[in-house]
């Protein structure tokens, strides 16, 4: 991967442009990078903190955090030796006093700057009253080539191999409690974790031998690791070759030996049966009944468009928890709504993560603010921000935030639903149309085995960044290329009482037909918003992959989109999209070795081809 600093690993000091960079841009510059600006303003608080900068580094405000931390609290860098040896790098925030306090746990995501990256959020924990102990996980962190030969593990590196949340890294969330304890002797005990490190989080408090976690915060998370990287008969590679690029060195000397062959299998879509057992494995949501048992207070977030953990696993393992629980939904993708909020000072809160902390407020510290009157689902509606365009920098700029309802479950999301028809020909004569009669007998064909302009996203992570800072993706129409793909679209759609044509709430649902040239056959499905101008924004999509098909014969599908929260306002129009292949997974074609294929959706034997739209 790219290094995170300038070519001689300087730390350099902190700008106020650097500080507007992470917000704007969030803390990656791509799904494989960190961006160098969130790396040098991490780097330069732990510098500062513990006494290494050999001058000035942090802007004003950044410092005086420091100062008043240091004030009151002792910082140490220690290292926890774990139940086989491994050594894992920590860094703690003690406050001075006897006055028994909470500790919050944080374990490192999945970044190769380990536990530094969030090193603006200890502070700020630390001012709300905790102690703190971040660490990072085993395997994970820089790792540097010498110039003759082997190896150098940056600082924040933790020795040992990457066990991708499994046995060992529940052990290691255990010995570092341990460590807590008895450095602390803290009044109660939370874990706080982002992305990788909030599946840990999750793990280690359904499997602490002593039951020691008192809450859990469980941002960008997952429930289901299995349904996140392999669902619908689809491998998500591109999710995780994002990951494995991301570790801080070399696979082979990140990984084991069975690890390796394990993303070996996975990439080559061979013993995928041992693939999901070994991910399931590291699924919360795999236990459910000792989360439950335990009763720990658990607060998820996660966004519409996630491409690492995508949303309904998440919605899925949320709905089955009995214990005291909060969800929210985010316009974006992963890390996009908290990923700057854990990183630098705001001019206003960062919901995403004042919320979080409110959460922990309640729970370990005991706070009096309001979160039990909270309800159980809050979900952000797509787009529904307002935007203006600032006359000197060129920028979007949100004047208003995006609208936010709130529910007492998941199951109030969706109120009811509606069945549109695929149909053969639309408002477009290119085109399928999608109607509320009914109609059987015609089909839609194109060649199968190319990328076309209807794609999930650009890239990983940006462009969800870009969705929660204002500026959602626009797709022309236009572009989509009929020859590799099929089209239906709504007429115009009327205002309800609202004002909105249609409020989208939960988990569409496609039934349809489908013939093909080949054994095997890919379906992506995308629902767009279209515009009077042709113009598109994604309200959400999924795959889906058929094998076992006969050539020619007629195979009945029906698979979930990805849950959306979406307004489709008035005059609009609603579009779906199938094509063959998407940047973002694997697909029949190209797993089979061949070039095209031809694809034939039709009419349901029996029925007739719809899309189940769920309304709120």
């Amino acid at each position: 991967m790219s290094s995170t600093q300038d070519d001689d690993n300087e730390i350099t000091a902190v700008t106020a442009a650097q500080v507007a960079r992470i917000a704007d841009h969030g803390i990656y510059a791509s799904a494989t990078e960190l961006d160098p600006a969130a790396a040098n303003l991490a780097q330069a608080l732990v510098a500062t903190l513990s006494g290494t900068a050999e001058r000035t580094l942090l802007t004003p405000e950044l410092q005086q955090l420091v100062e008043q931390v240091q004030a009151r609290a002792t910082i140490d860098l220690p290292r926890i030796q774990a139940h086989d040896g491994v050594r894992l790098s920590a860094f703690t925030i003690k406050l001075n006093g006897d006055e028994p306090r909470p500790v919050v746990i944080v374990p490192a995501g999945w970044t190769p700057l380990g536990w530094t990256i969030f090193a603006y959020a200890y502070l700020q924990l630390a001012m709300r009253g905790y102690h703190v102990l971040a660490y990072t996980p085993r395997g994970i962190g820089q790792t540097f080539p010498l110039p003759g030969g082997g190896y150098v593990d940056a600082f924040f590196t933790s020795g040992g191999t990457i066990d991708v949340a499994g046995p060992n890294d529940w052990y290691d969330g255990s010995t570092v409690i341990d460590y807590a304890r008895q450095y602390f002797e803290p009044s109660k005990i939370a874990f706080l974790g982002e992305s990788y490190g909030s599946g840990i989080s999750q793990l280690v408090a359904a499997h602490d031998p002593d039951d020691r976690v008192d809450a859990v915060v469980a941002l960008s998370t997952w429930g289901n690791l299995s349904t996140s990287l392999y669902d619908n008969g689809t491998r998500h590679l591109k999710a995780v070759d994002a990951l494995v690029k991301l570790t801080g060195g070399p696979k082979e000397r990140k990984f084991d030996a069975p690890t390796l062959k394990l993303l070996e299998d996975f990439e080559a879509g061979t013993n995928m049966e041992k693939v999901v057992d070994w991910a399931t494995e590291r699924a919360p949501a795999h236990y459910l009944t000792e989360t439950n048992a335990r009763n720990v207070p658990t607060f998820f977030s996660n966004t519409w468009h996630e491409t690492l953990f995508p949303a309904n696993q998440v919605v899925d393992h949320f709905e089955q928890l009995t214990v005291p629980k909060h969800l929210s939904l985010w316009i974006g993708d992963h890390a996009a709504p908290e990923g700057a909020g854990l990183t630098i000072p705001f001019s206003g809160p960062n919901l995403p993560v004042e919320e979080a902390f409110a959460w922990l407020d309640h729970h370990v510290l005991g706070a009096a603010n309001g979160v039990p009157e909270w309800p159980v689902v809050n979900n952000q509606i797509m787009f529904t921000y307002q935007t203006r365009t600032d006359p000197e920098t060129g920028k979007t700029v949100i004047t208003e935030p995006a609208v936010r309802e709130p529910k007492s479950s998941w199951a109030e999301v969706t109120t009811s639903t509606e069945s549109w028809y695929l149909t053969s020909v639309g408002s477009d004569s290119r085109d399928g149309g999608l109607a509320g009669e009914a109609e059987t007998g015609w089909k839609q064909e194109f060649t199968a085995g190319e990328l076309t302009d209807a794609t999930a996203v650009d890239a990983l992570v940006t462009t969800g960044q870009a969705e929660w800072k204002g500026t959602p993706k626009t797709y022309p129409t236009d572009k989509f290329d009929r020859r590799h793909l099929a089209v239906w679209t709504s007429a115009p759609l009327d205002a309800d009482t609202n004002g909105t044509a249609r409020r989208i709430r939960g988990v569409p649902e496609l039934t349809l037909g489908v013939r093909s040239s080949a054994a095997s056959a890919t379906l992506v499905a995308y629902l767009f918003d279209v515009s009077a101008d042709d113009t598109a924004r994604i309200i959400t999509h999924e795959p889906l992959t058929l094998t076992d098909l006969t050539p020619g014969e007629d195979r009945t599908a029906t698979w979930r989109l990805q849950a959306a929260g979406y307004d489709l306002a008035a005059g609009h129009r609603l579009m779906l999209v199938v094509n063959s292949k998407d940047q973002l997974y694997s697909d029949a074609l190209t797993d089979a070795g061949a070039d095209s294929g031809t694809t034939t959706i039709t009419s349901v034997d029996g029925g007739a081809a719809h899309l189940k739209l769920p309304l709120g």
